[in-house]
């Protein structure tokens, strides 16, 4: 459905996207998530035509955007952070007005879309009479007409109370049915209740694309077994190293008298539960409490962000190292030319 190549874009010396690339499949809400900065919008913009990538392509339906750039839009509807309205027309105004749609089918098809969002019982007031959530749905009504394949929304729940949210949050997912959906924002909770599959980028950079799921498997201590357990340390050590599937297994005091916090490391898409369970029983170690731990996409969210902003520090510092030498060198060359000079007087 979209395809995204190599796209770079530079603002002087400032790089906002890194050879960005990623693929965009029909009927599936993407989320696509980073920090404030790392480049979100501009991506957005370069996408739907608004602002032109320094490099790289954006292809839509089988169109470029910048050599196609009117039937490439065709398949776009687009809600960006500050939706576009015009507060002095009226919601059925604005919403009628936006696009070439055909006069036999405008009617029905405003007022479908006006059901969709629920804005119906405020198609006939100003738009600067309705609150920042019925504006929103206004600015979701103009990217959804016309029923374009690919529907943008970027931050769409900003600045909108707890209820709002949720109701616009079900609105996304039930757009999902007739069209693709790209989510941008920053808001973990929001992602993870709405999307199918995640993109985090960190300053430009794809740094991550999965589903939800599949990023908790590949972070951090993702596969790891929380024990509290009754015994001898030793005794539940060498009984747990036995189970297939464990890497590690260690323990520290707990606060229950002759009982061990253990930590049972696994493989990935190991579950040893059942194993630990009777290995514990035939030790006659008794389990007092086990979890298995889940690592939410926050967790995942910044350990992937703070990798990278680890490996962009250590950039800098190599940077400045080599300056430093590179200064030294010089001071020293200068130093060699200084005395030479004064040799020769």
């Amino acid at each position: 459905m979209i395809e995204v190549k190599n796209l770079v874009k530079r603002y002087g010396d400032h790089t906002a996207v890194d050879h960005l690339s990623f693929e965009i499949e029909k009927g599936k809400i993407y989320g696509f998530l980073g920090p404030n900065g790392a480049g979100k919008s501009t991506t957005m913009n370069m996408i739907t035509g608004y602002i032109a990538s320094t490099e790289g392509t954006v292809v839509i339906d089988g169109h470029d955007i910048l050599e196609e750039p009117e039937e490439a839009k065709k398949c776009i509807g687009y809600l960006p952070e500050m939706p576009p309205l015009y507060f002095d027309m009226t919601v059925l105004e604005f919403v009628a007005d936006l696009k070439k749609i055909p006069k036999d089918k405008k009617a029905t098809m405003i007022e479908e879309i006006m059901d969709m969002v629920k804005i119906t019982d405020m198609k006939n007031r100003l738009i600067k009479n309705l609150s920042k959530g019925y504006r929103q749905r206004v600015g979701i009504a103009q990217a959804v007409l016309g029923y374009p394949e690919v529907i943008i929304l970027d931050e769409p729940t900003v600045g909108l109370d707890p209820k709002q949210i949720n109701e616009i949050r079900d609105l996304i997912k039930g757009l999902k049915q007739k069209h693709t959906v790209i989510l941008s924002s920053h808001i973990l909770s929001e992602v993870s209740a709405v999307c199918d599959y995640v993109l985090i980028i960190s300053h430009g950079k794809l740094v991550a694309s999965d589903t939800p799921e599949n990023l908790g498997k590949l972070a951090e201590g993702s596969n790891t077994l929380n024990l509290i357990v009754k015994g001898e340390k030793d005794k539940i050590r060498t009984a747990l190293g036995q189970i297939e599937g464990v890497k590690n297994v260690t323990a520290a005091d707990a606060k229950e008298e002759h009982a061990w916090n253990v930590n049972v490391s696994t493989n990935e898409d190991s579950d040893v539960r059942e194993e630990v369970f009777f290995k514990m029983a035939d030790a006659k170690c008794p389990i007092l409490e086990m979890q298995s731990k889940k690592v939410s996409l926050e967790e995942i969210f910044l350990e992937l962000t703070e990798d990278d902003k680890k490996s962009k520090t250590s950039d800098k510092k190599m940077e400045v190292n080599s300056a430093g030498e590179a200064e030294k060198i010089l001071e020293a060359q200068n130093g060699e030319t200084d005395k030479k000079e004064g040799e020769d007087k």
